[in-house]
């Protein structure tokens, strides 16, 4: 019972802060914002009654479905960067805007056809468990740890401070306030209800977010009666760049670019560790190949809704004087032009429910960032680093609920830090390194026989370093940042060069490796070949 009431002490602080702050406030978006966070937290009180294992905390015991799972997977995929800066990229610069929205959908065929199989056989609760499972286990779980929680953490740090400055606007809320809710809320779907918990808040979120969308995108559709030529003809008309915003070459103009962001989006979502970390939740790998389907199903028919909310935006919303500032900028910046739509076609209503959404999404998003990194620490380097998998589960269950507040405190912090900051590279950095460390060594691991631990180590580690160091010395960071005249890497997205130096040591470092225990490791591979192609000896769901 004092999980409940704790619980519900998180719930009304909310309700009391949201009404009582002095800004201009949308009372529509703070009644189902408070709607939509009690109906959570009592899912998570449920949910913890059932959360007494490991297995029950990182996978909700292996007993989710495939159509479940490809819902929760596009609620943590869908995030607040997808919804509101996609929409706000094709507002400002049209067709070009959904280069990063296609990125982000090739990578699940890739997922589908070679990840989601093999990981939901070899592995238990995290893809390090497929990455040591025929190398040695202590340097793979530590370059594996580091990988998911450096993109853990850049991801976690743009979704607080983005958290922050929606809800500072949309709610009239401060922004401590904002980010200190956000992070308190996460801590209590992770700790309390763990995978579970985290599933069912990102199903809610995802179903209320295609909804949504689609009643956004209808509205807009119906005023032009449903013809898409005249629909594009007032965008073009409406837009200062004209026809231009039908071709693309726009963001991004010169071929180098153009692949390295590509390789990062396509490869960065197969090596994200919270989304990886969904397939372990179903009970068996054809459950893992549904879910994928559905989630690409979902997250296409959703980017598709962004492209018509974006062109609707610029029809509806940029020379309304009512959403516009004195210089004539959208009120909020470019990323509000969804916002600024949904009350546009839906008034204070559909103002409310978009901006409650809004919020739903970065929950969502960061639930399962925490657990994924809550993950990384208590299963990959506390149970099987330091005690060598001699650990027992009581043990292995505190040290989870330890770091997820951990991560939670730390993930406010630095929201809170970061408040002043241009965090939008954090994103990019977060799928470079996916891409660059993570992609990389769990793709050779299943399917590569003579990947060995120091091929695997030398080369995944002179990827992480290499990918953050260009970030460093590239334009957003060494000019944008730290007001440099000239960046040092000329290119803003790193991910083609780290991710060949990476594939290029993996594969020299393991050729040139003659020792005994690389002979063994390179022995072990049909043996995980064939289970990670049948299934054969991957433990069976529990039942709750």
């Amino acid at each position: 019972m004092y999980k409940l009431f704790f619980l519900l002490g998180i719930l009304f602080p909310s309700l009391l802060i949201a009404s009582t702050s002095e800004p201009k406030q949308n009372y529509m978006a703070i009644i189902m914002f408070v709607l939509f966070v009690g109906a959570t937290l009592l899912i998570t009180y449920w949910a913890s009654k059932r959360t007494q294992t490991v297995s029950g905390f990182y996978t909700a015991g292996g007993n989710i479905t495939g159509l479940q799972n490809g819902l929760a997977i596009s609620g943590d995929f869908m995030s607040a960067a997808s919804f509101l800066g996609i929409s706000g990229l094709v507002y400002l610069s049209g067709f070009d805007g959904l280069i990063y929205s296609i990125g982000f959908l090739i990578g699940w065929p890739i997922i589908l056809l070679l990840i989601a199989e093999p990981l939901r056989n070899l592995g238990k609760y995290s893809f390090a468990d497929v990455v040591s499972f025929r190398l040695k286990q202590k340097p793979i779980r530590i370059l594996a740890a580091c990988g998911s929680l450096s993109t853990v953490t850049l991801y976690l740090i743009a979704q607080m401070v983005g958290a922050g400055k929606l809800i500072e606007i949309l709610f009239g809320l401060p922004y401590y306030s904002a980010v200190t809710i956000v992070g308190a809320l996460m801590i209590s779907y992770v700790t309390f209800g763990g995978m579970l918990a985290t599933t069912w808040v990102q199903i809610i979120k995802a179903v209320l977010l295609l909804f949504g969308a689609t009643i956004i995108a209808f509205f807009v559709l119906h005023q032009f009666q449903f013809n898409i030529d005249q629909f594009f003809s007032a965008a073009v008309s409406s837009h200062d760049k004209g026809e231009a915003i039908m071709a693309p070459g726009g963001l991004i103009s010169d071929p180098i670019s153009a692949i390295s962001l590509g390789l990062a989006l396509m490869f960065g979502t197969a090596g994200l560790p919270h989304i990886l970390m969904r397939f372990f939740t179903v009970p068996d790998a054809v459950e893992a190949r549904k879910s994928v389907v559905y989630a690409t199903g979902f997250i296409g028919y959703f980017y598709i809704l962004t492209f018509i909310i974006g062109f609707g935006a610029i029809v509806l919303v940029s020379n309304n004087p009512e959403y516009l500032n004195d210089t004539g900028m959208l009120i909020g910046n470019n990323n509000m032009a969804a916002i600024h739509l949904s009350h546009a076609v839906g008034g204070d209503i559909l103002l409310g429910f978009i901006s409650a959404v809004a919020f739903a999404t970065i929950l969502a998003v960061v639930s399962g960032l925490t657990l994924a990194g809550a993950s990384a620490i208590s299963h990959d380097l506390y149970a099987n680093v330091f005690l060598k998998g001699q650990s027992d589960e009581k043990k292995e269950m505190k040290i989870s609920k330890i770091a997820t507040i951990s991560l939670g405190i730390l993930a406010i912090f630095l929201g809170i830090i970061f408040e002043k900051q241009n965090v939008a590279f954090m994103v990019g950095l977060a799928f470079a390194i996916a891409a660059t460390t993570n992609f990389p060594i769990l793709f050779l691991s299943i399917y590569w026989k003579n990947l060995t631990t120091r091929g695997a180590v030398i080369g995944g580690s002179a990827g992480l370093i290499l990918v953050i160091l260009l970030v460093i010395l590239g334009p957003v960071v060494w000019v944008d940042i730290f007001n440099n005249d000239k960046a040092i890497f000329h290119y803003k997205y790193p991910a083609l060069f780290s991710m060949t130096v990476t594939f290029f040591g993996i594969w020299f470092f393991s050729l040139t490796d003659k020792s005994k225990a690389s002979m063994a490791e390179k022995k072990l591979f049909k043996t995980q070949y064939f289970r990670s192609q049948t299934g054969i000896g991957i433990e069976k769901p529990s039942n709750h």
